[in-house]
C-alpha cells in the first residue's frame, strides 16, 4: 500500500506556501507561488489548486497518495461550511472555498484560521508534539492565538476562539485603545507594534535612551538596547513580558494547558524575554494552575502554517 501524504497550503497576500506531509507531520517538500490578489478571486483559487497539483507533480509522490488539502487563512471564517466570509488581505468576501477547491481537486479539503492552523503545526510536529493540551501565542505585527485540546483546535461556536491578542490584560489608567477598537488588549502592549509604539512614545517624551538615535525603530532594536542596558528598553520589554505572562496565567487557569508554545518575530528575543514570561506566570498563577506547565519557543519558524494546514486533515 502506497505512503499516505497530505498537503498543506498557507495563503498569504503576497505568496501561497504549500507543503508536503506524511503521517508523522514531517514536512517533506516544498513550493511557493505568487497569490496573485490584484487578479481576483478566481485567480486566488486557481492559483491555490495549481501549485497544489504542481508540488505532488514535482515530488516523489502522486496524486493518489493524496489524503486531501488543508489550507490556512487569515480573516473571519465559517470553517465547518467551509466559506471565507472576510479576508481583507486577499479581498476575498462570502467565497465557498471549500466547495470550490474540492471540485477542482477532486480531494477533501479543510479552511481553518492562520492562527490556529500554526498552533496545529507546532502541536503536531513541533514544540507541542506528543502534548494534548498546548496554547500558543504568535507575537508579530499584532498577537494571534491557537488553542489545541486534546490534539484538536478549540474553534468555538462561531469559529473566533483563540483571540488571545484580545484579551483585555492591561489596567484602565494605563490602557490605549487596540485595533479592534476595545481598551487594554495585550496586543496593545506585547506585540512587536505595541513595543515599537511604547519606544517612540519614550522618545517622543525625551526620555534619556539609546533608541533616540535609531531613525526607524523596531522591536529588535528595542531588544537589543534593553540587552544592552538600556534602561527605558528594559522597562518596555519588561511591560512587554509582564502583560504577556499575565495572560498565560489567564489561560491557565481557565484551559490548564500542559505547554504554552510562543513564536513570531518578537519571540527571536529568545530567553532574555522567555526568563521575564516565565517569572510573571509564576508569579501570577496559582500553584496548582502552573503544577507541570511549560512556557517554550516555537520550533516550526515560517513553517508551521504548512504544516498545520496539512494536518488539518489527519488531526483538524
Amino acid at each position: 500500500m502506497s505512503e499516505k501524504i497530505y498537503v498543506g497550503v498557507d495563503i498569504g497576500g503576497t505568496a501561497i506556501k504549500v507543503g508536503i506531509c506524511n503521517q508523522s507531520g514531517e514536512l517533506l517538500h516544498t513550493y511557493e507561488g505568487p497569490t496573485e490578489t490584484s487578479k481576483g478571486t478566481d485567480a486566488i483559487i486557481n492559483n491555490i489548486a495549481a501549485y497544489s497539483r504542481h508540488i505532488v507533480d514535482e515530488s516523489p509522490f502522486a496524486w493518489e497518495q493524496v489524503e486531501g488539502v488543508g489550507i490556512g487563512i487569515a480573516g473571519f471564517l465559517d470553517i465547518p461550511n467551509g466559506i471565507v466570509a472576510f479576508s481583507g488581505n486577499l479581498s476575498l468576501r462570502n467565497v465557498p472555498l471549500k466547495s470550490i477547491l474540492e471540485e477542482k481537486l477532486g480531494k477533501t479539503v479543510k479552511i481553518n484560521n492562520d492562527a490556529n492552523v500554526a498552533a496545529l503545526g507546532e502541536a503536531w510536529a513541533g514544540a507541542g508534539k506528543g502534548v494534548g493540551h498546548c496554547v500558543m501565542y504568535t507575537l508579530g505585527t499584532g498577537v494571534g492565538g491557537g488553542i489545541i485540546i486534546d490534539g484538536k483546535i478549540v474553534e468555538g461556536y462561531a469559529s473566533k476562539a483563540g483571540e488571545l491578542g484580545h484579551i483585555q490584560i492591561v489596567p484602565d489608567l494605563e490602557a490605549i485603545q487596540c485595533g479592534c477598537g476595545k481598551m487594554g488588549c495585550l496586543e496593545t502592549v506585547s506585540s512587536a507594534t505595541g513595543i515599537i509604539r511604547m519606544a517612540n512614545d519614550a522618545v517622543a517624551r525625551g526620555d534619556r535612551t539609546t533608541l533616540s538615535l535609531v531613525d526607524n525603530i523596531m522591536a529588535k532594536d528595542v531588544v537589543d538596547a534593553a540587552k544592552a542596558g538600556d534602561e527605558v528598553a528594559i522597562r518596555i520589554v519588561n511591560r512587554a513580558a509582564y502583560y504577556l505572562g499575565k495572560s498565560l496565567s489567564v489561560v491557565s487557569v481557565i484551559l490548564n494547558p500542559q505547554r504554552f508554545i510562543i513564536g513570531g518575530g518578537v519571540s527571536k528575543a529568545g530567553e532574555y524575554l522567555f526568563e521575564q514570561i516565565r517569572e510573571a506566570f509564576v508569579k501570577l498563577t496559582p500553584d496548582p494552575s502552573q503544577e507541570g506547565v511549560e512556557i517554550v519557543p516555537a520550533t516550526l519558524g515560517n513553517n508551521a502554517g504548512i504544516v498545520g494546514a496539512a494536518g488539518l486533515i489527519i488531526r483538524g
